[in-house]
């Protein structure tokens, strides 16, 4: 049990770290998107309803191939950091 726990815990803490790293610029620390780049890229906040209705399957779709003007991140990031940084950014819609 604890292990599950402190895995959990691992994906959580690096997902935090690659929002941080790459994504936090645009979508800012909070997911507000009130960042300069953000605004203007008109990016939508995390609590967007239309931001709000995304699935994760569809966020990491988003991620990997990249959605309007955010660039894709398909070969830059695998694909646990991927799911982990949407799971972190997921905790902003709520």
């Amino acid at each position: 049990m604890a292990a599950v726990f402190f895995t959990a815990a691992m994906a959580q803490s690096s997902g935090a770290d690659v929002y941080k790293a790459k994504c936090q610029g645009c979508h800012g620390a909070d997911g507000k998107a009130v960042t300069p780049v953000g605004k203007a890229l008109s990016v939508k906040p995390a609590n967007d309803p239309t931001v709000k209705k995304l699935t994760q399957a569809a966020m990491i779709e988003i991620v990997l191939n990249g959605k309007g003007k955010m660039q894709a991140f398909k070969g830059k990031l695998t694909d646990d950091q991927i799911k982990a940084s949407v799971e972190y950014f997921r905790t902003f819609t709520k």
